[in-house]
């Protein structure tokens, strides 16, 4: 089991929304957390919110000196690293034909080589400790296709291939790597996407602290998962509702 009093935990993208649920939940253990965001404000809001036990760090994703910064000020306040939670995310609508390669490039520099320099920088000081867990925030997006999403689409499924390969190459250091894919979740980023959750067996929104219970209990309590795909989408993924025919009884062959 992680021990994670007297260690320290980030969670980019950690101001609001599933980040600062994230946060939360990782307060309640006794780890010692980071909240990383470029949004100082509501950052520091949500920091100083969690108490004695969280600061705020302004950190682009994209910026390995920036990230340097934030693994050594974790280590600095609240002891060695344990947990390196890759929330931070952007979220363009544009297809193969109208996203601009510019726009394509940002979404992926954000969400995935953003959480492949944290986990680059991270896994280090997590050798050196002797153990961590890294989670990598996904999406149902990174499981199937959306149209109109291109960018997205694409980042989501290399961070779900990412995570595998790092829960690979860092098992032998007691190091555990897990990906986590929400549907659709009541977050500023899906504010307005009323409609996605229409056709689920769970025809609802889920709740960021719904994602940060599942992410607490990878980081405390599933000791034997690494590599793996933690869903929670309403069944989304679980295929296509279809109406049963009026005559339930009748066999077809």
């Amino acid at each position: 089991m992680l021990e994670l009093q007297g260690r320290s935990a980030i969670v980019t993208g950690g101001a609001r929304g599933i980040g600062a649920a994230i946060a939360r939940t990782l307060v309640k253990s006794g780890v010692g957390v980071v909240v990383a965001d470029i949004l100082e404000q509501e950052g520091a809001e949500t920091a100083e919110s969690l108490g004695p036990t969280a600061i705020f760090r302004e950190l682009d994703v994209t910026d390995e000196h920036g990230w340097r910064r934030v693994i050594a000020d974790a280590e600095a306040n609240f002891g060695p690293l344990a947990v390196l939670i890759n929330n931070a995310g952007i979220l363009d609508f544009g297809g193969i034909e109208a996203e601009s390669p510019a726009m394509f490039r940002h979404v992926v520099d954000v969400n995935l080589v953003g959480a492949w320099l944290g986990m680059h920088l991270a896994a280090p000081r997590l050798r050196a400790a002797g153990d961590g867990v890294i989670v990598n925030i996904s999406s149902t997006a990174g499981l199937m296709g959306y149209s109109g999403m291109a960018g997205y689409v694409a980042s989501k499924w290399g961070l779900r291939g990412l995570t595998k390969a790092a829960a690979i190459e860092l098992g032998d250091a007691g190091i555990r790597v897990c990906s986590v894919h929400p549907g659709p979740i009541h977050t500023p980023m899906t504010a307005g996407l009323t409609n996605m959750a229409a056709g689920q067996p769970l025809p609802r929104f889920g709740e960021p602290e719904e994602v940060a219970t599942m992410v607490g209990f990878i980081v405390t309590e599933a000791a034997f998962s690494t590599g793996s795909e933690f869903v929670l989408d309403g069944g989304a993924t679980a295929g296509a509702t279809l109406e049963p025919p009026a005559a339930t009884h009748q066999t077809w062959q």
